[in-house]
């Protein structure tokens, strides 16, 4: 067997070769017009993002056939790399079929705008680094932004998947048990296929928070460092810092300040201040819309609606709205309070045990909540895992799981609004469950199971 890989291997190595080298020969001799006579568009897709898939799922098969015909994929790690590859060729092939794609053009657009020494659009809701990185890429045109920005999705979302087993394990869940969970999680996921499919930021600010979590008290300043990066590519992350601050660790405090500032003076250097000034002005027009979307799984929009059916006036919605919020905010910190005095989640320090609450703020805490930002509440969904033990308490936790990640985006009122009521869901019984000590029976079956299977 060992030989026939290394023989798959040293084959798909020179075939590779093979095509760069007539690629070469190709475009030396005829240049751009000799590889159009090779290459055709579909109608229906993207040609950059069809070169881009397929060449990195050709890339993967070569690095498959490498760890095995070298023998690197072992009992130790099979699993973990199994569940990689799957996700990986999955996405890839989901994503070549995409020939439109959404919220780069806002990053795009913003970024533009910073290259022209214009102000930043009012649909740029980000401080502006993210746009100040893009502007270095602006050249590219919009086809060469968008591949661009595709990559690092696809990037992010392998570094998701390392990350979130590595978190799962953290929070002493067993290693096979962890890539399973995170591989069925990625493979049906609403949320993560609106983040890919428009090319939104949500995979690498998630990539950044859990990094934060990992390296935490190992690596104080990549913690702190991770988590200022998380908070400058989108504001929300701020809310996890309470966190950390309970663990009264000075040193990454200040390791956080002195990040945050650094990075924030980078795009004062390239861009001046005024990027900074513009997004508090559309930050403040964010909470002035006043109509409703569908997709928008806010409590905003969710009232907003309400208002020609009872005339209510914006103003008094918009009073409401804060007010739900701030009853959430309680309600998150009296539960982050509760599971931190049980250690709910981690016996190893109070961060991890309030983190889960503060991630249901973070997301329904914003005045625009879209759909794809379901990937924010991965973990304490994930977490409840094993923590519940009554069949009751699994049945709503399953329809909370269903509304949030399985079922389809979609433009129906009040349906589309699961996605407000799951997190809210979760949060409850994060409450209710703070005091089970035990791995429910899932855990151990689970384990169980995987022991067999993998004997």
């Amino acid at each position: 067997m060992k030989r026939a890989l290394q023989t798959a291997f040293t084959s798909w190595l020179a075939l590779t070769l093979l095509v760069i080298a007539s690629l070469a020969v190709i475009y030396l001799r005829n240049g751009t017009a000799g590889l159009n006579l090779f290459i055709q568009e579909w109608p229906l897709s993207n040609l950059a993002v069809t070169l881009a898939s397929t060449a990195l799922t050709w890339l993967l098969a070569g690095a498959l056939l490498y760890l095995l015909a070298n023998e690197k994929i072992n009992k130790a790690n099979v699993w973990l790399t199994a569940g990689y590859f799957l996700v990986t060729f999955v996405y890839l092939q989901i994503l070549r079929e995409r020939f439109r794609y959404g919220d780069y053009h806002y990053y795009l657009e913003a970024a533009t705008a910073l290259a022209n020494r214009q102000p930043l659009p009012d649909t740029y809701l980000y401080l502006p680094l993210w746009a100040t990185l893009i502007r270095f890429i602006v050249p590219l045109g919009d086809q060469g932004v968008m591949i661009v920005l595709w990559l690092v999705n696809v990037i992010a979302l392998s570094a998701f998947y390392f990350l979130l087993v590595q978190v799962l394990q953290r929070y002493d869940f067993p290693h096979r048990l962890s890539v399973v969970i995170t591989l069925l999680f990625l493979l049906v996921n609403t949320p993560l296929m609106r983040t890919l499919g428009f090319i939104q930021v949500n995979l690498l600010v998630m990539d950044l928070i859990l990094l934060s979590l990992l390296a935490i008290p190992k690596n104080t300043f990549l913690s702190a460092l991770a988590l200022a990066l998380a908070v400058h590519l989108k504001t929300s992350p701020v809310v996890i810092v309470l966190a950390f601050l309970l663990e009264f660790n000075w040193r990454w405090l200040a390791w956080f300040a002195a990040a945050f500032l650094v990075i924030g003076l980078f795009p004062v250097a390239v861009n001046g201040v005024e990027p900074y000034f513009q997004y508090v002005n559309n930050a403040v027009l964010l909470t002035q819309i006043p109509d409703t979307n569908f997709h928008d799984t806010s409590f905003d929009s969710f009232l907003r609606f309400l208002n020609p059916f009872f005339g209510i006036q914006i103003q008094q919605t918009r009073i409401m709205a804060l007010a739900a919020k701030v009853l959430l905010l309680i309600a998150a910190l009296f539960t982050m309070t509760q599971n931190v005095r049980a250690q709910s989640f981690s016996k190893e320090n109070r961060l991890l045990n309030a983190a889960p609450a503060l991630f249901i703020f973070m997301t329904l805490g914003s005045p625009i909540v879209w759909d794809h930002h379901g990937m924010f509440v991965a973990l304490p969904f994930l977490l409840l895992l094993k923590r519940i033990h009554s069949p009751t308490h699994w049945m709503i936790f399953l329809a909370a799981y269903f509304l949030e990640f399985v079922l389809p985006s979609f433009d129906f009122f009040p349906w589309s609004y699961g996605r407000l009521f799951a997190p809210l869901i979760v949060l409850w019984l994060m409450y209710v469950t703070r005091n089970n000590d035990e791995p429910n029976p899932f855990i151990a079956s689970a384990n169980q199971w995987l022991a067999k299977l993998a004997g």
